[in-house]
């Protein structure tokens, strides 16, 4: 996967995710919503590095998976707003969808053990897929994903546990809550641990190039701990950072910058208008669409 490509991912979920905030304020979107502002080099160098077959397992910040994966960011949009063209018809919302190998929940946690289950459904097929699970650093206050890593662990499944660990769980830092590291605590289950603190889309590609190859001629969990830098608030409002840390974090940590200032700039301008005006008339266009109809089945 070259740098173009993955900047041009990279660039897809900034444009959405921002949009997403802008028209919250709004009223365009009901509910709540999570985005990965910040933090899209994990999507997009870690799917680029999946095979076709590979599942993957999300969670309630999921937009940049998706898009990552190739999702329609316009059946995105319908989704979230309630549309017949979203991606689950508009039942789903901001947290739960599924599209192809692709399932989110929001529920703190519980992917853990569907994770785990699903990985070990493809070791009894023999199928070569492995599963991919992203998860927080909040999700380690949850007791079920320490089940989960005991039974991953012992049955030897073919899982990749992503730990996106932006360093604050909903406004609280982690440091606050968590005694000792995450790497310690899947070390304990006997789960390999790399570690990463980089925000360079081809370095956590060619990291989770070597990572999914582990797991799939070992058939056995690994996991990748990503220290990583969420840019926006918890949910749509919800910051209580000071703005001149989110700035500073913005100067130091952007992973678009940081691919920005190896591509040549007519290559950059290029991106930047021809996305977005895609990301635009995804908008308008799920603006558009009708309602979902919910006494439909299915």
């Amino acid at each position: 996967m070259d740098e173009i490509a993955l900047y041009r991912t990279m660039y897809r979920i900034r444009r959405f995710e921002e949009t997403v905030l802008e028209e919250f304020k709004r009223g365009v979107f009901a509910g709540t919503t999570h985005t990965s502002i910040g933090q899209e080099a994990n999507a997009a160098g870690v799917i680029a590095a999946l095979d076709s077959q590979d599942i993957i397992v999300t969670n309630h910040r999921c937009h940049g998976h998706f898009i990552a994966y190739g999702g329609d960011p316009r059946a995105l949009f319908a989704e979230m707003m309630g549309r017949q063209t979203g991606v689950c018809g508009g039942r789903g919302g901001s947290q739960h969808i599924h599209w192809r190998n692709l399932y989110s929940n929001g529920v703190q946690g519980g992917i853990m053990p569907i994770s785990a289950g699903m990985a070990l459904a493809e070791k009894e097929k023999k199928s070569g897929a492995i599963v991919t699970v992203f998860i927080g650093d909040g999700t380690f206050g949850e007791g079920v994903l320490y089940e989960a890593c005991n039974m991953a662990s012992l049955w030897k499944v073919p899982l990749l546990i992503v730990v996106e660990n932006n360093h604050i769980a909903q406004t609280t830092p982690t440091a606050l809550t968590m005694a000792g590291n995450i790497a310690g605590r899947l070390h304990a289950f006997d789960i390999p641990v790399t570690e990463l603190d980089s925000c360079d889309v081809m370095e956590i590609h060619l990291t989770a190039m070597q990572m999914t190859g582990l797991v799939r001629r070992e058939g056995r969990p690994y996991a990748l701990v990503l220290n990583t830098t969420r840019f926006g608030p918890h949910s749509k409002g919800d910051d209580t950072r000071a703005e001149a840390e989110i700035q500073a974090l913005r100067t130091s940590r952007d992973p678009l910058l940081v691919s920005r200032s190896r591509l040549a700039k007519d290559e950059l301008e290029r991106i930047q208008v021809e996305i977005d005006k895609e990301v635009n008339e995804a908008f308008t266009r799920a603006l558009a669409d009708p309602p979902a109809r919910l006494e439909e089945g299915g």
